[in-house]
């Protein structure tokens, strides 16, 4: 059985390994140990409630019960841009029209913004490219939002996701080489990572003030703006599913896109049902997303279970999975 779990110290090479695995471009998961084991600090002290609520970083591992291995990562901030700026690009239209030679043209250009400042992120999901099947990456992508219903007073209103933009075959970047490295003067792999294990004040210092005209970059440039990683479909569409829409931002450095939502808008946090668990047989009714009930001891899984008014019957595996017994409250979304 599959179940999503709180992250800890105790995960750091499990956490090493899937960092070494996501790639190029996965910003939140750094080839670094110091910066991999403050985030698994920090969210122990999230889920304990010993950190402000807006600071806290909750991160969650997809542990195989059975194997006893660690196939895949999620997390959730509760709040961004708070002691750092968070940049984006907004792709906006500037009109210019001449009376003289009665003609107006519109044209695309890309404006250095912080405008998601307090929003909370989802972020961070990856899984092990063999494990990409089965159901795991919705179970592991849904107990983020499950965690946010719990308590939606730890989260902000708005909630953001930013995808990974589009490298080529070969690993390269077209935004990157053509456009953000003109700024940064560095290779993508330095800036991405000084971008997740510093406090971001290069690109507070280095970022453009000034409109980028979309008309005046290479072709291969323009094409990727806004466009997901390929590895980043199935993310996006997940996210879609549960009510993200793009908002018009694009990451700085590879131009992914930003899609966001409203918190008691996304379709778990609005559909999931807080009930009280019965045991009863295993593979008993529909398969549902069943979590704990408290973001302390946190836990999710997918499971068979029969909701009888404001009760769930539940197999006893599944409640062990949980770490819950008759009659504790679990949160379910059929």
């Amino acid at each position: 059985m599959l179940v999503v779990r709180p992250a800890g110290p105790t995960d750091f090479d499990a956490l090493m390994e899937l960092a070494l695995l996501s790639g190029r471009g996965f910003t939140s998961l750094p080839e670094d140990e110091q910066t991999l084991r403050a985030r698994l600090d920090l969210s122990a002290a999230s889920f304990k409630a010993e950190v402000a609520a807006p600071e806290a970083w909750y991160t969650l591992m997809l542990e195989d019960l059975e194997a006893g291995d660690v196939i895949g990562v999620a997390g959730v901030k509760a709040g961004v841009g708070l002691k750092r700026p968070h940049f984006s690009f907004r792709v906006v239209t500037l009109a210019q029209s001449s009376p003289t030679l009665d003609k107006r043209f519109d044209h695309r250009a890309l404006v250095l913004v912080n405008e998601c400042a307090g929003w909370s992120e989802v972020g961070s999901l990856f899984l092990k490219p063999e494990r990409r099947m089965g159901g795991a990456g919705r179970l592991l992508a849904q107990s983020r939002y499950m965690l946010i219903g719990l308590e939606p007073q730890r989260f902000a209103e708005m909630i953001l996701a930013e995808l990974r933009g589009w490298f080529d075959e070969d690993g390269g970047c077209p935004f990157w080489d053509h456009v953000a490295s003109k700024f940064f003067r560095l290779e993508f792999d330095e800036a991405d990572m000084m971008s997740a294990s510093t406090d971001g004040q290069f690109i507070l210092d280095l970022a453009p003030r000034h409109p980028i005209y979309a008309e005046l970059l290479p072709k291969e440039a323009r094409e990727v703006l806004g466009r997901v990683h390929r590895e980043g479909e199935a993310a996006r569409a997940m996210l879609e599913t549960e009510g993200f829409r793009f908002q018009g931002l694009i990451d700085i450095f590879d131009a992914g896109p930003t899609v966001a939502a409203r918190r008691d808008d996304i379709k778990t946090v609005r559909e999931a049902r807080r009930l009280r668990l019965k045991l009863g047989e295993d593979a008993y009714g529909e398969e549902a997303l069943v979590s704990s009930s408290e973001i302390g001891g946190f836990r999710a899984v997918r499971a068979p279970v029969f909701i009888d008014g404001e009760t769930a019957i539940m197999g006893r595996d599944a409640a062990s999975a949980l770490r819950v017994s008759e009659g504790d409250m679990v949160q379910v979304k059929a």
